[in-house]
């Protein structure tokens, strides 16, 4: 049943125009990974695979010339104290978020502004949100220690737990393999698949214990999620469930989310050090830069159709857009105080966030290119 607080449009905060080198031309991948697994492997662990300067790294794409961006910044109010904490563009132009501290999905509106959200159960505490082929939206809901799906004419939800065995998984975030099928991580220690054909889900132990947080999909159909309390990234084998051990160069850097460019590369956000890092699994190399500031704080992290990468900088209160081709870094300032954007996804031309710590959401619009 549709139903909910609606709220009026948010604040507009229009950004000068700003000349930014323009990143890739080729389209970011969309999430669609491959197949499952069975049992509990245990991890191995792959060779150290050796660094290289990311000023000096050429990126396999086409880079198109230097050209004149801009952008628009647009902030909508949803619920009070819903707690925003992920976003995923709708099917149908709305953006669905995880009301995290009021137990629902919420869905949003841009050309009006209102908003609307389904109640997912007592005790739910949703995390991630992801959208099917279906375009149904799919929850990692820490509270409910399930799998939420939610139907977008309906609003209907259903609901897939993990076995009692499991309980506790702090689930975090998902993504889709090439067959459909869900693979989620949580911070306790585990990661695993939910089959919805059949509804079977299959619960790992994650190599190295507790941390499994982002995960991703490359275009190849690989699964790979980085573990923020370990410090590593994962490539999971969908085939067999085990999963390959791949430390960054910079130890305890705290991976914390990873997404996948149209070249299968996995960037990653480095809590701990400050870091944007991307991994080449053809090279089985690696390359990380600082973000700006003294002391910043890479939360998010999310590749968009142009190739540029961009990053939730918690120290800075902003937003960052780094281009891979000229390595230079673009921040878009948040206008909450602190602004607490804790995830960033997006489609052609736009970049969404939560600001978890204000109840809006934000979005970031390429007006024009030269």
């Amino acid at each position: 049943m549709r139903g909910g607080s609606r709220r009026a449009l948010g604040e507009m905060v229009l950004v000068a125009a700003l000349v930014v080198a323009c990143g890739s031309s080729v389209r970011a991948p969309s999430a669609t990974p491959s197949p499952a697994s069975t049992s509990s492997p245990s991890g191995t662990t792959s060779p150290e695979a050796r660094p290289t300067d990311p000023a000096s790294s050429t990126p396999t794409s086409t880079v198109t010339p230097s050209a004149v961006l801009r952008f628009e910044t647009q902030r909508f109010a949803v619920p009070s104290g819903a707690g925003p904490h992920d976003v995923a563009p709708a099917a149908d132009g709305g953006v669905w978020y995880t009301a995290q501290r009021q137990g629902a999905l919420g869905y949003l509106d841009p050309k009006s502004g209102k908003t609307r959200q389904i109640a997912l159960g007592a005790g739910s505490a949703p995390h991630g949100v992801i959208v099917g082929a279906d375009g149904a939206a799919w929850v990692t809901d820490g509270g409910l220690n399930a799998i939420v799906r939610v139907d977008p004419k309906t609003d209907a939800v259903t609901v897939y737990r993990l076995p009692a065995s499991r309980g506790g998984a702090n689930l975090n975030t998902a993504t889709f393999d090439k067959r459909g099928r869900v693979w989620f991580t949580g911070q306790s220690g585990i990661y695993g698949v939910l089959d919805p054909a059949t509804k079977e889900i299959r619960v790992f132990d994650a190599p190295r214990g507790a941390g499994p947080y982002g995960i991703t999909t490359t275009p190849d159909g690989t699964v790979w999620y980085a573990s923020l309390a370990n410090s590593y990234v994962g490539r999971i084998d969908v085939e067999s469930g085990r999963v390959e051990v791949i430390d960054p160069p910079t130890k305890a850097q705290g991976a914390r989310r990873v997404w996948s460019d149209a070249q299968g590369r996995v960037w990653v956000s480095e809590w701990t050090a400050g870091q944007v890092a991307v991994y080449d699994p053809a090279g089985r190399s690696w390359a990380e830069r600082k973000l700006p500031g003294s002391s910043p704080q890479a939360y998010a992290v999310y590749v968009d159709e142009r190739g540029a990468v961009w990053l939730s900088d918690f120290a800075a209160n902003a937003l960052v857009r780094y281009d891979p081709a000229t390595t230079e870094f673009k921040s878009f300032p948040l206008e909450g105080r602190p602004g607490n954007i804790r995830q960033i996804h997006g489609r052609p031309g736009e970049v969404w966030g939560a600001e978890s710590a204000t109840d809006h959401i934000v979005v970031v619009r390429t007006l024009s290119s030269g």
